[in-house]
């Protein structure tokens, strides 16, 4: 199995890259698969069964509203955002969806949509999708898995959205070993490689676009966070925060004094304003995940406004670097809170943030190594117990913690020659042993941790 930058690397919506993006997109594969079929026409009601995680933080989540808006054939990269709570309000007031947008059937929520608790045994986010015909009969039953970072398994089928042709790349690699090997024996950094690789299924032109695409985004997103004022939905009531740091922020710049963690509190502000926006179901770049979405985005502000010789390059060399980093933990553990953890979403995206600014400030690939690896180790066993399974307490201020010890980690790799004890691969194995060790509850259920430890008010 192959991974791409921009498999990594999606532009969706919020709250969830697991549960939001990916039933969405395997809503939206199963009206594609009836159309494509010809059955569109005979379903006249469809049930969704929704398995696992995401079944018990769902609806805090948003996977009900991910689900309605894929049967109606949106997608998370095009739909806009401006347009979504219209949309879910239509179909709840006339209790009427259409499907693909363009077959209606009645509708209602609370009668089509179920949670269960249980999991599937594949995978802890399960769903289930099942279209029945005016008689109530069975018309097409089909069983997805969202394994994280909106990618989504047809179960007992290969993941149609990671490409399969390893025999294709130029520089296939599986390991962090492996990596380091290529990159010393084609004297490439681990950036140029990933861009050799990109242009088995693209041009050169089709990937710096695509990359630009994702970095515009990202701005975007700090920007609306850093304007964006009042509160959060849900019944927490979390009030913004960036909008307020910034105006402080912005207001100190213009003053002179004591500036000796300027940039880290500016580092915090893109990590909460990117987080914000997600939690608020904004348009967001799924880094790797959409719980940790702000990492990547508040890393990448902060080597493009603090770093004195930044320059588009970098950006892009970031974003590539990034990305084979996050491919070795796709490859070989997981990126889903509800199998490992939050480890295996802010500590990948930590990871893949560390390696990334090493690389764009001209580290070598074994200090590239190096920064991934120490993003990682100091993530191991960080449990996900979002508060009333809202990805807002202590998602937002996590994405922060995590932009800064990937920093951190940069500043410690880099001051060394890329030599240490603990290599990349072992704390990837690692990580994905800890996770299988966790216990359920702490696994993106809401049932531990924080989640039951507070008083919610």
């Amino acid at each position: 199995m192959a991974v791409s930058v921009f498999d990594l690397f999606k532009i969706g919506i919020g709250p969830s890259s697991s549960h939001t993006v990916g039933p969405m997109r395997a809503a939206q594969m199963f009206v594609h698969t009836l159309e494509d079929s010809g059955a569109l026409a005979q379903v006249a009601r469809v049930r969704a069964e929704l398995y696992g995680s995401l079944g018990a933080t769902g609806k805090g989540h948003g996977t009900d509203k991910g689900v309605i808006l894929g049967l109606m054939g949106e997608a998370p990269d095009t739909i806009d955002a401006e347009t979504i709570e219209g949309k879910l309000s239509a179909v709840a007031e006339t209790s009427k969806l259409s499907l693909a947008g363009t077959h209606g059937i009645p509708f209602t929520g609370k009668r089509d949509i179920v949670f269960y608790r249980q999991a599937l045994p594949e995978h802890p986010n399960g769903l289930k999708l099942i279209a029945f015909d005016s008689s109530d009969n069975e018309v097409r039953r089909s069983t997805y898995l969202s394994v994280g970072g909106g990618f989504v398994v047809t179960a007992g089928a290969e993941n149609g959205q990671i490409i399969a042709a390893p025999a294709k790349l130029p520089y296939h690699f599986s390991s962090g070993k492996e990596l380091l090997a290529l990159c010393e024996e084609h004297h490439m950094s681990v950036a140029q490689l990933m861009f050799k690789n990109e242009l088995t299924w693209r041009s050169d032109k089709e990937v710096v676009d695509g990359l630009d695409r994702i970095w515009e985004v990202m701005q975007a997103c700090v920007s609306r966070g850093c304007r964006t004022e009042g509160h959060l939905p849900g019944p927490l009531q979390v009030k913004r925060r960036a909008a307020a740091l910034y105006q402080k922020l912005t207001a100190r710049e213009k003053v002179d004094g004591d500036r000796s963690l300027a940039d880290m509190d500016w580092l915090n502000l893109f990590a909460l304003a990117v987080n914000e926006e997600n939690a608020g179901g904004g348009r967001v770049v799924t880094a790797p995940t959409n719980g940790a979405a702000g990492i990547i985005p508040a890393v990448l502000h902060y080597y493009s406004q603090f770093s004195p010789g930044a320059t588009r390059q970098g950006i892009y060399d970031f974003l590539l670097t990034a990305a084979a980093v996050g491919t070795l933990y796709k490859l070989n553990a997981s990126i889903s809170g509800a199998e490992v953890g939050c480890q295996g979403e802010v500590g990948v995206a930590c990871s893949m943030a560390a390696a990334g600014l090493c690389a764009a400030l001209g580290g070598t690939p074994p200090q590239v190594e190096h920064a991934a690896e120490i993003g990682m180790e100091h993530n191991l066993g960080l449990t996900c117990d979002p508060v009333g399974g809202m990805v807002q307490i202590p998602c937002i201020e996590r994405n922060a913690m995590g932009a800064v010890k990937a920093v951190n980690a940069v500043r410690m790799a880099l001051y060394g020659d890329g030599t240490h004890y603990v290599s990349l691969d072992s704390v990837i194995k690692t990580m994905m042993q800890t996770g299988a060790d966790m216990k359920t509850k702490y696994k993106e259920t809401s049932r531990g941790g924080l989640a039951v430890n507070i008083i919610e008010c």
